[in-house]
C-alpha cells in the first residue's frame, strides 16, 4: 500500500512540468515524501521507496517517450509500452541511488533532499546524459528561473528541495524555519522579476515552420510540398535580416542538391538563410546538419550535431548489428549518424556569432559553449513533429527558455511542427508559432545580456556546494547522534 501511494505521489509531482507547469503541486509531493520518508534508515527500504516515487514521477512526465514508436506503428508500436516502462523504471533508480546513499550516510531529510539534487545531476551526465524533467525544471515559468543565470538547472533542483522541505517542515517543530524560508522564496520571486528589454533598431528574424507531420515528412509524395511551403513562407513579405528553417527542413542530402542551393537563397532574397539536411561525408558517413547559406547560393558555414539521440539517431554497436536493422528510430540513412566533432559558435553575416544546436542538444546547459568572444545569440533547430502534440514538444521549449536564461543570450527556435518562437535572454516568449500550426514570424532579436556566471563557471560552484551542504549535514547528524 505504502508503494502505490508513494508512485501516486510521483504521477502528482510530475505535474510541475510542462504543459501544466503546476509546480505548487511538485513541492506538495516532494514535502509528503519527505515525511514519510523521514524516519527511514534502512538503505534498501528508503532506496525502494525512492525507486517508487520516481517510477511514478518520470511515468507520467516521460509518457510523450511513446510518440516516435507509434510514427509507425506497423514496425515499432509494440516498442511503445516497453520503452515508457524501461524509461521510468531506469530514471527511477537514480533516486533509489539517492535513498541508498542518503540511508548509508545517517539517513534524515535533508540529506536525501541533497542526495536528490546529486541524482538528478547524475541523470544529467552519465550515459551520454538524459537531463530531462529535472526537479529544476518546475520554475521555468516563475521568476525563480533567474537563479539559472548562477547555477544552472541543479541550482533550481536545489531550490525545488529547499522548498520541498520548509513545506514538510510545518507538520513538524521547525514550523518557523519552514516560514522563514518560503517568506524568503516569496521576496525572492519578486526580486528576481526580470526587466522589460527594448527592441528598437533591432535585427529581424524570420522563424519559418512548415508543419510537416513526421509521417509525411519523408514521404516522396509529400516532401516537396512541405519545402515549396517553407520557400514560400521564406519569400513572402519584407526581407528580414535572417530566415531560419528547422532541423531537416531540407529533406535531401546536401550532396544532392549542392547545385541547386540557388533557389534557396533566392527565396531568402539576400538574408542568410539557416536550415537544417543531413549530409554524407566522403568515407559515407552520415551527419544530421545546421547549414548557413548566403547569396548565390554559397555556405559559409556548417556545423555538425555533436550528441546524438541513442536509439534514435544511432544505435549503440550499429557497426555490428546494422545487418539486423537496429539502427535508430530517426535514422534514414541506413548505419546510424556520425557526432560532428567542431563546435560552434558559427558566424551570421550582419547578426554576429551564434551558439548552434540541433534539437536533442538544447537539453544539455553543460555542454553549451560559447567560445572566447560573446555571442549574439543562440540558434537551435528542431524537429519536434517525433512528438506529436504530446508534453514532448512544451517541455523542450521549457529547456530552450532555461538555456536563454544560463546564458543570458536570446534564442531563435525553429521547430518544424511547433513550437517555433525566438526568445529572451530572461527566458521570455518574445513571439512563438504553436504546435500544429504553418506559417513564419518576423520577430525582432532581443540583445545579450553580459555573461551571467553559469555562462563562466558552470555547473562546478553548485557540486561544491552540494559537498559542502552534504558534509555539514553528515557532521551534524554524526554530534547529534552523539
Amino acid at each position: 500500500m505504502r508503494i502505490a501511494v508513494l508512485a501516486l505521489l510521483g504521477a502528482l509531482a510530475s505535474q510541475g512540468q510542462a504543459p501544466l507547469d503546476f509546480w505548487p503541486l511538485t513541492l506538495a509531493a516532494l514535502a509528503l515524501l519527505f515525511v514519510l520518508t523521514g524516519q527511514m534508515r534502512d538503505p534498501r527500504a528508503l532506496a525502494f521507496a525512492l525507486w517508487a516515487f520516481g517510477f511514478g514521477y518520470f511515468a507520467v512526465a516521460l509518457r510523450w517517450i511513446v510518440e516516435p514508436f507509434l510514427v509507425d506503428v506497423a514496425r515499432h508500436g509494440w516498442m511503445a509500452p516497453f520503452a515508457l516502462v524501461l524509461m521510468a523504471s531506469g530514471a527511477a533508480l537514480f533516486w533509489a541511488f539517492a535513498g541508498w546513499v542518503a540511508a548509508r550516510l545517517g539517513g534524515g531529510r535533508w540529506l536525501l533532499a541533497l542526495a536528490l539534487v546529486g541524482a538528478e545531476a547524475l541523470r544529467a551526465l552519465i550515459l551520454t546524459g538524459f537531463p530531462w524533467a529535472l526537479l529544476g525544471h518546475i520554475w521555468v515559468e516563475t521568476p525563480l528561473a533567474q537563479l539559472a543565470r548562477f547555477g544552472g538547472p541543479h541550482l533550481l533542483s536545489l531550490l525545488t528541495v529547499t522548498v520541498a522541505l520548509a513545506l514538510a517542515a510545518l507538520f513538524r517543530r521547525y514550523r518557523v524555519q519552514g516560514l522563514v524560508v518560503l517568506g524568503l522564496m516569496v521576496a525572492l520571486g519578486f526580486v528576481l522579476r526580470p526587466p522589460a528589454m527594448p527592441v528598437a533598431d533591432a535585427p529581424v528574424v524570420r522563424l519559418v515552420q512548415p508543419n510537416a507531420p513526421q509521417s509525411q515528412k519523408w514521404d516522396p509524395v509529400y516532401r516537396d510540398i512541405f519545402l515549396n511551403r517553407a520557400l514560400r513562407l521564406t519569400a513572402e513579405g519584407e526581407v528580414p535580416d535572417l530566415v531560419v528553417w528547422p532541423e531537416t527542413s531540407v529533406p535531401y542530402l546536401l550532396n544532392q542538391i549542392e547545385d541547386d542551393l540557388s533557389l534557396l537563397s533566392d527565396a531568402a532574397r539576400g538574408a542568410p538563410l539557416v536550415f537544417g539536411i543531413q549530409r554524407w561525408d566522403q568515407e559515407f558517413n552520415g551527419y544530421n546538419s545546421l547549414v548557413v547559406l548566403g547569396q548565390g547560393g554559397q555556405i559559409s558555414a556548417i556545423y555538425d550535431k555533436q550528441h546524438l539521440v541513442p536509439f534514435g539517431e544511432f544505435f549503440p554497436g550499429a557497426r555490428w548489428l546494422g545487418d539486423m536493422g537496429l539502427t535508430g528510430l530517426a535514422d534514414n540513412l541506413g548505419r546510424g549518424f556520425t557526432p560532428g566533432v567542431v563546435s560552434g559558435p558559427i558566424e551570421i553575416a550582419g547578426i554576429g556569432p551564434a551558439v548552434p544546436l540541433i534539437c536533442y542538444e538544447g537539453i544539455f546547459s553543460e555542454e553549451i559553449v560559447t567560445g572566447d568572444s560573446r555571442p549574439r545569440l543562440l540558434l537551435l533547430i528542431t524537429n519536434d513533429a517525433w512528438f506529436g502534440e504530446s508534453a514532448g514538444p512544451l517541455q523542450h521549449l521549457a529547456q530552450a527558455q532555461l538555456r536563454a536564461i544560463e546564458q543570458g543570450l536570446p534564442m531563435a527556435r525553429a521547430a518544424n511542427t511547433g513550437v517555433s518562437a525566438i526568445i529572451d535572454p530572461y527566458g521570455r516568449l518574445v513571439d512563438a508559432m504553436w504546435i500544429g500550426t504553418e506559417g513564419a514570424i518576423d520577430v525582432p532579436l532581443p540583445e545579450a545580456l553580459p555573461a551571467p556566471p553559469y555562462a563562466r563557471f558552470g555547473d562546478w560552484p553548485v557540486f561544491v556546494l552540494l559537498l559542502a551542504l552534504a558534509g555539514f549535514g553528515i557532521l551534524r547528524g554524526r554530534r547529534d547522534s552523539n
